[in-house]
């Protein structure tokens, strides 16, 4: 199982249709209904879709934004050119919470120590504690020279978004659990089947 590819087509065209009935993470009616709608291509969709599929996302517009940014029917901007290595495999977007560590040690000078306060803030959503935040996290970006209207809309978006965010390593997890269940199914659906209703 440590072997098999992470780009089958077969696997990619189960999830696309949403065959998903007996899947790890992926056969709620919700579940099937975003993976018809965003048509996952590659694994890191995947891992995305799992840690966007919670109430917060869902309730933001968040998982609606990213299903348009995937299939470009929106423009991807990012509002710093230091933000896209960090968010290109989200189409922009902060999913995760280790993002907003990133953003925070890349563009504001964070140590990893002060980034995790900063993701432990926005997970808590204590006006008080982000605001303390912004503030460090302005005075850092200032030192690397971003100017201070894009650093405070960048400040924002990881408020907006970095509220909902996920542990990526979590994700990555059940991900890969999910892909290697799709994978058996779409490639060995008897023997999956099979066992699956052996097991349940």
């Amino acid at each position: 199982i440590n072997t098999i590819p992470l780009d089958d087509k077969k696997t990619f065209k189960l999830l696309q249709e949403a065959k998903t009935t007996g899947l790890f993470q992926l056969e709620s009616s919700g579940m099937k209904d975003l993976l018809r709608k965003l048509k996952p291509s590659v694994f890191d969709d995947i891992v995305a879709l799992l840690a966007l599929f919670r109430p917060g996302p869902m309730g933001s517009g968040m998982v609606n934004e990213f299903v348009e940014r995937k299939h470009q029917k929106t423009k991807i901007k990012y509002e710093h050119a230091l933000l896209e290595s960090i968010l290109k495999e989200t189409y922009g977007i902060i999913i995760y919470q280790e993002q907003v560590m990133q953003i925070a040690e890349t563009l504001a000078g964070f140590t990893r120590a002060q980034a995790d306060i900063l993701r432990r803030a926005m997970g808590k959503k204590i006006p008080e504690e982000i605001e303390e935040q912004r503030e460090i996290f302005l005075k850092g970006a200032k030192k690397n020279d971003i100017d201070k209207k894009t650093i405070e809309k960048i400040f924002d978006q990881i408020v907006h978004f970095g509220g909902y965010g996920f542990n990526k390593s979590h994700a990555v997890s059940y991900a890969l659990l999910a892909y290697r269940s799709a994978y058996l199914k779409a490639n060995y659906p008897i023997e999956y089947m099979t066992a699956l209703l052996t097991a349940e």
